[in-house]
């Protein structure tokens, strides 16, 4: 029987020509293993809908030719950009500030990090060889995913946060993600965070850009939840609309560690944000919520998986979403609950309102239970807005646009009150709202 080649596509067969470029100018690493991951990239392709996990979200299709990697910007240019930064701007906190990809010291505060965390830029971690590079790619599953493979493989800049043992730090550290320009391009930046035992640290991160930008962020971030530590993170997805964006979530979660992410997403053309949990101790509490507000031709994907490989270990997941016009929203989520980990409680929901004919709503949850003394549940709605409460609220003397916002708002709203940092919680609920001004 004649061997079967697969045909390159022309953005795949452009990612190895750029490669093949970029590995001249790659220090020689051995903490990043940039070979065996672009291997293992071509071996499998951009997936397309014959790949389970990319059923409905095509990146073969939607990724016509590969953007080149992003030169660091000049300081004005750069300047120019976080000028029109919004994302978590009325915050206090410690920013490190990257544009198209490049960490910019000038604009990160290196010098005023939070008493009781260090902060490394990764180009200065691989080149000094730090210990901490051991604990990159916590999580087995996400190894097997080519977006994060390919992350790693053009992995160009990014930083290693460590919070000490004990260390309770007031004010949060802000990954500003900032793009810019006039050409396409693509970025690969990988964080890694790592919490001592009983320390408490929260995280706040931030992608944007202006409309009619055309570049590919792939973005990573890697977190070690050490024994008792408790790690608070939330994310905002603001991207202009040319933008197609990727990125993984990665967090190992040690005994009776503490989680709580929150993923708010209004921009991109498209984006995906894979989630990856490994519960690693027993007694762990972990929430994983997100929200989608999406509209003109959008797909946004939230892709989770929560292995449970301890026992007693608390998941909550919750996920809503609002579709107007013609965009298309994406969930799967699978709950993994090994023979160990018995006392398991696990549940995840996702929830669409659907505010036209026109949109599409692609739910897949799933289940995978070893253990035999668990309680793990999972559940999927879609709808359009409640014409009962509608007429409830018109009745009055609201107008119709102004009753649907309201639902919309305490529907979205679920998702999102869990965010524990106040001035966190109020940003994100300000996207929400400009969303709604937005729409009309």
């Amino acid at each position: 029987m004649a061997d079967v080649t697969n045909l390159r596509s022309p953005a795949e067969a452009g990612l190895s020509k750029l490669f093949e470029t970029a590995r001249q100018s790659f220090a020689s690493e051995t903490a990043i293993a940039r070979e065996e991951a672009f291997r293992f990239f071509e071996a499998t392709g951009l997936p397309s809908r014959r790949v389970e996990a990319f059923k409905y979200t095509d990146l073969r299709a939607a990724i016509n030719e590969a953007a080149p990697p992003a030169e660091a910007p000049s300081l004005d240019a750069a300047k120019a950009a976080v000028a029109q930064a919004r994302g978590f701007s009325g915050i206090e906190a410690a920013r490190l500030t990257f544009v198209n990809g490049h960490l910019v010291r000038e604009l990160s505060d290196l010098d005023r990090i939070p008493a009781g965390v260090t902060v490394v830029p990764l180009n200065d971690a691989l080149s000094q060889g730090d210990d901490a590079l051991t604990q990159l790619a916590p999580v087995p599953q996400a190894r097997e995913n080519p977006v994060y493979q390919l992350n790693t493989a053009f992995l160009a800049d990014g930083a290693v946060i460590r919070v000490a043992a004990g260390a309770k730090p007031a004010q949060p550290i802000h990954l500003r993600f900032v793009g810019t320009g006039s050409t396409p391009f693509s970025t690969a930046t990988r964080v890694l965070v790592q919490l001592g035992e009983g320390a408490e640290f929260s995280l706040l991160e931030s992608h944007e850009g202006p409309d009619g930008l055309t570049c590919q962020p792939n973005d990573a971030l890697d977190v070690v939840v050490g024994p008792k530590a408790a790690f608070r993170h939330t994310r905002l997805n603001i991207e202009g609309d040319a933008a197609i964006a990727l990125s993984t979530l990665s967090l190992k979660v040690e005994a009776e560690g503490q989680v709580e992410t929150v993923n708010l997403v209004t921009g991109a053309v498209l984006s995906r944000h894979q989630i990856y949990v490994h519960v690693a101790g027993d007694d762990t509490n972990v929430v994983v919520n997100g929200a989608a507000m999406l509209r003109k031709g959008q797909l946004a994907d939230s892709t989770l998986l929560a292995d449970h490989a301890a026992v007693g270990g608390v998941g909550r997941e919750q996920f809503k979403w609002i579709i107007d016009g013609d965009a298309t929203g994406v969930f799967q989520g699978k709950i993994i609950v090994r023979q160990v980990a018995q006392k398991t409680d696990g549940k995840m929901k996702s929830d669409c309102l659907l505010l036209t004919d026109e949109g599409q709503m692609m739910n897949k949850p799933e289940l995978e239970i070893f253990a035999d003394d668990v309680a793990c549940g999972h559940g999927a709605t879609c709808g359009a807005p409640d014409e009962d409460l509608l007429f409830y609220l018109m009745a009055r003397g609201l107008p119709r646009a102004t009753a649907e916002s309201l639902l919309v708002q305490a529907f979205v709203g679920e998702a999102v009150e869990t965010v524990t940092h106040e001035g966190a919680r109020a940003a994100l609920i300000g996207e929400i709202e400009a969303w709604l001004k937005a729409r009309g």
